[in-house]
């Protein structure tokens, strides 16, 4: 990719109308998003790591930016990156730029990656030096997996000031059926972990429940199917809850994330003093999964993870009476 920005098309006086967005990451996630966001009616310039995502949004009506800090006029410019380090590494251009002549007042960047809710803040201040207080950052991190993506019903849960998540409101509609501000900059990152907390940990549960069931000799699926009409239902049996009886681990998004979102719980439960020992458990679980090989793989092989710790606990267990029978 050159070093200019490539559009779809000139650029027309209702083009010049529409409300425009810069678009950081365009993966699994981001992709599908940018892409709402044009068939809401904004002109998007987006920019990848790889250029070949950023090729795919201009059959869209999308242009590419060759560099992060091409998008410092835009005024909403969106980050879906894996984590804040991430985020901060693609926005050191950007940052240096409005260092040296600042964006317009009311530049708004929308970090919609999952992130620490301490991390954030800082991100926020530092914006804020940066642009000379022309910009400030609102947080607003989703679920709904790339199915919520791609039909623009993600939940997305907000933080920042009351002007600026108004300002943000109609692109984030764009993208998600719910949208809610929970309080000021890392509030929207704190109420993800809460919601990856249980998304995390009932996942797992499910996953440990159909290990239980077939080494029983239950039908997997016949199980969850009851549980469906009982107290134990819930959005993640009704997704995830066919990839476990199936064992399809082909990824939505990679498991490894979850280690990483309940990492978050443990850092802000500790900061203001609160027990979370299901997230304590998970942390451990998903560290496991991870140094099984398996981080890549979809949120589902949690199962198999659970799987290999069980054949473990299984031989251990054998090796173990078979010492106590020969005593």
């Amino acid at each position: 990719m050159n070093n200019t920005t490539t559009s779809a098309a000139p650029s027309s006086g209702a083009e010049q109308t529409r409300p425009r967005a810069g678009f950081v990451g365009l993966g699994l996630m981001g992709a599908p998003m940018a892409a709402n966001l044009l068939r809401a009616g904004w002109s998007v310039t987006g920019w990848n790591r790889s250029p070949a995502a950023v090729e795919d949004l201009l059959p869209l009506g999308g242009s590419g930016a060759a560099m992060v800090a091409d998008l410092r006029d835009e005024p909403v410019i969106v980050f879906m990156l894996p984590d804040l380090s991430f985020i901060e590494d693609a926005a050191t251009g950007l940052l240096d730029a409005w260092r040296s002549s600042p964006p317009e007042p009311g530049t708004l960047v929308v970090v919609m990656s999952s992130v620490s809710p301490v991390g954030i803040q800082d991100f926020g201040r530092a914006v804020i030096e940066a642009s000379g207080g022309n910009a400030t950052v609102l947080d607003a991190p989703v679920s709904g997996g790339t199915q919520g993506a791609q039909q623009g019903t993600l939940a997305i849960m907000a933080g920042g000031s009351d002007e600026d998540f108004a300002r943000a409101l109609p692109a984030l509609q764009a993208m998600g059926t719910t949208v809610r501000r929970l309080g000021g900059l890392g509030a929207g990152s704190l109420a993800k972990a809460c919601n990856q907390l249980v998304v995390g940990t009932t996942t797992a549960a499910l996953a440990e429940a159909a290990e239980l069931a077939e080494r029983s000799g239950l039908d997997v699926e016949a199980l969850f199917d009851v549980l469906s009409g009982g107290l134990a239902s819930s959005r993640v049996l009704e997704v995830v809850g066919p990839r476990l009886a199936a064992e399809d681990y082909t990824p939505t998004g990679p498991a490894k994330f979850m280690h990483k979102d309940l990492s978050f719980v443990l850092e802000s439960a500790r900061s203001v003093g609160a027990a979370v020992p299901m997230a304590s458990a998970g942390v451990e679980l998903y560290a496991h999964l991870i140094r099984q090989g398996l981080g890549d793989l979809d949120l589902a092989v949690v199962r198999q993870a659970i799987a290999n710790l069980g054949t473990t606990d299984a031989s251990h267990s054998g090796t173990e009476t078979a010492k106590e029978a020969a005593q």
